[in-house]
């Protein structure tokens, strides 16, 4: 109830303030043809509307336009931080910032978990490999479709999130646009650098890497260390694909129960450790080698302190989800009817 009567009072001040304003209108326009009292000379009355702030609570504040204002400027003048232009996009879907246009500004933080009456919001995690301008396996994506999909996002007004947004999401700190999509690329093909880099900077978008650090530089086909900070510098997040991209979740033939767990401590933490020096950072995100893994697995990762892991469970991901076991949809197909499915980012659940 509590979530229903909030959206209802958002959608009622809207409507409260811009009949104010309007009335103020009226008023004005009343005052400057009233007859004046004998003998005095009234003042001039401006008939200019209001402009600016207008109106201003603990929760909102509404803004009428003046002309050449935009949401992220907005966002660093009342927010603080120009990447919260999103929070009034959201606020104010359908309405054309221009001159003279009413927008409601939401000063405090609300509905962290993406909870409403009808359900609850989700956010996918696309997952790439590798790009080609020709492919042939189903791992490698080409390039003008990667285009047509990043594309499709943007026209569509999908916001790509950091995990660290998401991380802050799933610990209910933060609210998240709602369309909020996770873009990772796995592996560290040469072609994350030299495609899906300048193809998802084109949009503005960044992505997630997550790199096995024996394939590192050893190859023409393999992306470098340079590239990778490169790449970081620009706002991509690394993570760990382990080192040697070997299943954690079997127990090599001959290998004792203190050789296996030995092993996936090497995979796991020499795989952060290496990460954490070439690139001067604490890894915490890891995805798991073909999306497998077991109990011994997550609690080693834990131990050693990853704090976001990711399967290739397809599927989506609340805010209650389990931080070491979300899932991701690899990007297979190439056909945007495919593509399209694989952005829900809310399911229908009723609360009532």
């Amino acid at each position: 109830m509590g979530l229903a009567k909030n959206r209802e009072d958002k959608a009622g001040l809207r409507s409260i303030l811009l009949l104010l304003i309007g009335g103020g209108f009226f008023i004005l326009s009343a005052c400057a043809t009233a007859w004046p009292i004998s003998g005095t000379t009234s003042p001039p009355v401006s008939e200019k509307p209001p402009s600016g702030e207008v109106f201003r609570s603990d929760d909102y504040l509404v803004y009428v336009m003046e002309g050449g204002e935009t949401p992220k400027g907005l966002a660093k003048s009342f927010l603080g931080d120009a990447r919260k232009s999103w929070i009034i996009e959201d606020a104010n879907e359908g309405v054309p910032f221009r001159r003279g246009e009413a927008v409601v500004i939401p000063l405090k933080e609300e509905n962290k978990g993406g909870l409403t009456p009808k359900g609850y919001q989700t956010v996918p995690v696309l997952t790439y490999h590798h790009f080609g301008k020709d492919c042939t396996s189903p791992y490698c994506m080409p390039a003008a479709v990667f285009d047509r999909q990043m594309k499709y996002l943007k026209k569509r007004g999908y916001r790509v999130i950091t995990l660290g947004t998401l991380l802050s999401f799933l610990r209910y700190r933060h609210a998240i646009p709602k369309k909020s999509v996770v873009i990772a690329i796995d592996d560290g093909n040469s072609s994350a650098y030299t495609i899906a880099y300048p193809m998802l900077k084109k949009y503005g978008y960044t992505a997630t890497l997550f790199i096995y650090t024996d394939f590192v530089g050893i190859s023409k086909g393999a992306i470098t260390w340079e590239q990778l900070r490169q790449m970081k510098a620009a706002g991509f997040e690394i993570g760990s694909h382990t080192r040697s991209h070997s299943d954690l979740t079997k127990q090599r033939e001959g290998e004792s129960h203190a050789e296996y767990k030995a092993r996936v401590e090497n995979e796991l933490l020499g795989s952060k450790r290496l990460l954490d020096k070439k690139l001067g950072q604490n890894t915490i995100y890891l995805a798991f080698p073909y999306g497998r893994y077991n109990e011994r697995v997550l609690a080693i990762s834990e131990q050693v302190g990853y704090k976001l892991g990711f399967s290739v469970r397809r599927g989506g991901n609340p805010f209650f989800a389990d931080p070491l076991r979300l899932k991701r949809d690899q990007i297979l197909q190439r056909e945007m009817e495919t593509f399209a499915k694989r952005l829900e980012t809310f399911v229908e659940f009723s609360l009532k």
